[in-house]
């Protein structure tokens, strides 16, 4: 494959392990909403997708109730539940050397904008990025298609072959092939390796080392 410039990754995942954060607001806001509150590995699926598709899919919330849902959450969240995760151990080392490479780092989340830039700042990454896409508090912007597509706009990408989306979910697959870039699924989130085969990742990588090696090298599938 020809040598990437640009690299979207994916927040949480891919750079954070943010299951503690984003489990404990579902769970605020299922009490609030007067719902019972599922098992971890349901809570685990809300990792990933829009929240409101979440509570819709996982919960049966119809849109009216999924959207009261999703502003507890945020009450929850953009003041204790942001900061309740950790990086995951090897990807400051990826992210400094791929910056030191002079590749063009673009952080592409389905995670609203302004939290996702919060969060850099805490964990000392975002000196590491080109571009934040995120979505927008308002929903107009929210699935990772639509985010990729912003960050290709935004960035001025025009030879679409020279970037590569990053992500551990099938939604940032789908969205790297609804707008005509590689992808490359990580193993070590919250994804598995046959979701990201059966959304057809172009690459697997299992590790943060892994995909360093991946992404500086490009001769090779990992």
């Amino acid at each position: 494959m020809s040598a990437f410039k640009y690299i979207l990754l994916d927040l949480d995942g891919t750079v954070i392990n943010s299951a503690p954060g984003i489990t404990n607001s579902v769970k605020y806001a299922l009490v609030k909403s007067g719902a019972p509150v599922p098992p971890y590995e349901v809570l685990r699926g809300f990792i990933g997708p829009p929240l409101e598709d979440g509570f819709c899919e996982f919960c049966g919330f119809d849109r009216q109730k999924a959207q009261k849902a999703v502003k507890y959450y945020r009450e929850y969240y953009s003041e204790t539940g942001i900061f309740e995760g950790s990086v995951y151990k090897g990807v400051p080392e990826l992210l400094s050397s791929l910056y030191s490479a002079g590749k063009c780092l673009i952080l592409a989340t389905s995670k609203p904008e302004i939290y996702a830039g919060r969060i850099l700042e805490h964990f000392s990454l975002k000196k590491y990025f080109c571009f934040i896409a995120g979505a927008t508090l308002d929903n107009k912007r929210s699935s990772k298609s639509d985010v990729i597509a912003y960050a290709v706009e935004k960035n001025g990408i025009a030879d679409k072959r020279a970037a590569v989306m990053v992500g551990d979910r099938h939604h940032d697959i789908d969205g790297a092939k609804n707008n005509g870039i590689s992808s490359v699924g990580v193993l070590y989130g919250f994804g598995n390796r046959a979701e990201l085969e059966a959304a057809g990742a172009d690459y697997i990588s299992e590790t943060p080392e892994a995909l360093l090696e991946l992404l500086l090298q490009q001769t090779k599938n990992i």
